[in-house]
């Protein structure tokens, strides 16, 4: 499981010359040149959630990841043009998760779980089972968010996999929907005949 950042949010419809636009200031106020990188898109299908994440040098590996802990201004940026709340978050699988939420451009909440610090049972307790440790999991942030906005937390763990558009942030004119710049969901695999 890699590390991997960006924003969350429910699906709403927006201009993708809109968007573009918000990336490119909230990039620009990061004090990242807008042409050293693009705004990948991509979604989670049912219940709709959009995530939003720059492809660039600076978002690479862990400290890629790790750059969305401090960096919100899209977040921030992005929740005064929605009606709902932006979700910045960092996923590190080896030491931390952190959520933070911005709504009409202020920030409304946040959480950050540094594994070292997860209360787990004691050492003398019966061993923990994989299903109370799901459970478990499902409290730390990215849990919570998950719940928020409809989904399992291995849904948000893994939606740096699905597929994506990547639009560049020089693009002026981008034409269309959201809906439609968005890649078609997977389509189910036949199942073999016997």
């Amino acid at each position: 499981m890699e590390a991997h950042g960006g924003y969350l949010c429910r699906f709403e419809e927006l201009a993708p010359g809109e968007l573009v636009r918000v990336a490119r200031e909230a990039v620009i106020e990061e004090g990242i040149a807008p042409d050293s990188c693009s705004l990948v898109v991509s979604a989670l299908e049912k219940p709709r959630v959009l995530r939003f994440a720059y492809d660039g040098p600076h978002t690479y590996g862990r400290r890629g990841a790790r750059w969305y802990q401090t960096h919100h201004a899209f977040a921030r940026r992005l929740s005064c043009v929605l009606k709902g709340v932006v979700h910045a978050y960092a996923f590190d699988p080896d030491e931390l998760e952190q959520v933070v939420g911005f709504g009409g451009g202020r920030k409304v909440g946040g959480e950050t779980m540094r594994y070292e610090d997860a209360e787990l049972p004691d050492e003398d307790a019966d061993e923990l089972d994989e299903q109370s440790f799901e459970r478990l999991k499902a409290r730390w942030p990215l849990g919570h968010l998950a719940k928020v906005l409809g989904v399992a937390r291995e849904e948000l763990v893994r939606i740096a996999r699905a597929p994506a558009t990547l639009l560049d942030l020089n693009e002026a004119g981008v034409a269309g929907t959201l809906e439609a710049l968005l890649p078609p969901p997977p389509r189910p695999t036949a199942a073999p005949v016997p």
